[in-house]
């Protein structure tokens, strides 16, 4: 007989965004004639950056002939992609990574995911409330956490992110050893000052612990006091993983471009208390499970860095946070109290009613999509998540709808 995993039954029904596909397209087939704007999932559509578009075709043609074909690659990435981040992403702001700390892969979402894997069963897990629900779905699949009761899974340390805390979670009132972060964040879209991050690497550092640091929205960070990199903060190299993504600073959602950087110094322990290479253990786990970005892909992501696809990638982001900047000043002008939307394509927005009565709502009569807050955690009931990710002529149409609709309410 065989036996499933049963800690994938102590899951949740649906996932959060698989639950909203649901009843859009339910809300479509009954009103066909509807137009939707989707606000709601974090999908880009700007299309690939010219330049990063001319490597894929120069990498494609390679392909093509005898003489400059490529089969397998190193599973840790190109060098020449591993180069160029060490150096732009991260020497360039005074963060001491190098190449071969750097693994590429084919997205954050799953590396985020597996990076768990490396870690004992019974590690002390924290995470924020809201969260991106991978975070949680993964270690609850690992068996980390206990049942599923009153919005929380029993054996996790949740980290309340609340407007009284400016929506950044204050370090937790006992050792715990995984921290997930995430800035800015999502769904909030706040960010963490360099103060506030020292303190959770001096935490980690005192207990032994690691942060795992999901980065993939720090394109969008407009004011350079604030830390692009938890490796800009001193201490971080022995104690974090940092997770970044092509996604949203190039459009790679459908192209699939990203990588985790595991600096050399960070340790983890034995049982017994020998200390292990975190850089070792994962460098085995992605050698032997993944297989290397294709080349093609990887060219193209090169193309990030050079002055060209600098601009263009900064006018797609300029482009999207023009989008946020409307919805956050519509929605305040509606009485609605925001965050996020100025270092991040996300709002968070404080409903005062039901999560998804009030996504039910926008659907309904603005024919318009946003995402539940309460399916990123007990803390989010009463929020929605509002994404930028959009043409601007559709998030203006978007929000005079949101307004008929919403007038008089707040």
């Amino acid at each position: 007989m065989i036996r499933v995993n049963e800690h994938y039954l102590k899951l949740q029904a649906s996932y959060l965004f698989s639950d909203i596909a649901r009843r859009v397209a339910a809300f479509q087939k009954a009103h066909p004639g509807k137009e939707i704007i989707k606000l709601g999932i974090g999908d880009v559509t700007r299309p690939l950056p010219p330049a990063c578009v001319e490597a894929f075709h120069r990498a494609v043609d390679e392909m093509a002939a005898a003489e400059s074909f490529r089969g397998y690659g190193p599973e840790q990435g190109y060098p020449f992609l591993r180069e160029k981040i060490a150096r732009e992403d991260f020497q360039r702001r005074g963060a001491p990574i190098e190449a071969d700390e750097i693994f590429v892969s084919d997205g954050s979402k799953c590396d985020v995911a597996n990076i768990q894997e490396i870690f004992a069963a019974d590690v002390t897990v924290a995470i924020p409330d809201p969260v991106y629900p991978v975070y949680l779905d993964t270690n609850v699949m690992a068996g980390r956490t206990g049942a599923f009761a009153d919005g929380r899974y029993a054996g996790v340390v949740y980290l309340d992110s609340t407007r009284e805390n400016g929506y950044v979670p204050g370090l937790p009132g006992r050792d715990v050893d995984l921290i997930y972060l995430c800035f800015p964040n999502n769904p909030t879209g706040a960010v963490i000052s360099r103060e506030r991050l020292q303190a959770w690497v001096d935490y980690a550092r005192e207990r032994r612990a690691l942060i795992l640091y999901d980065a993939a929205y720090e394109t969008f960070i407009r004011d350079e006091r604030l830390p692009h990199s938890i490796f800009e903060i001193e201490g971080a190299r022995e104690v974090a993983i940092e997770f970044r993504s092509f996604s949203k600073t190039a459009g790679f959602t459908g192209t699939r471009c990203a990588y985790t950087v595991v600096p050399k110094g960070c340790t983890a322990w034995t049982a017994a208390g020998e200390p292990h290479s975190v850089h070792a253990l994962w460098l085995r786990r992605h050698t032997t499970k993944f297989n290397g970005v294709s080349y093609p892909v990887q060219r193209a992501a090169e193309a990030v860095y050079s002055p060209e696809g600098r601009a263009q990638c900064r006018e797609r982001i300029d482009g999207y946070l023009r989008n946020a900047a409307l919805i956050r000043r519509e929605m305040t002008d509606l009485g609605y109290e925001c965050i996020g939307g100025d270092h991040s394509p996300y709002l968070w927005v404080d409903t005062r009613m039901d999560s998804w009565a009030f996504f039910d709502l926008l659907l309904e009569k603005a024919n318009v999509v946003c995402t539940p807050g309460v399916g990123f955690g007990r803390c989010g009931a009463g929020y929605v998540r509002i994404s930028a990710f959009n043409d601007f002529e559709k998030v203006a149409l978007a929000m005079e709808r949101i307004r008929a609709a919403l007038r008089g309410r707040a």
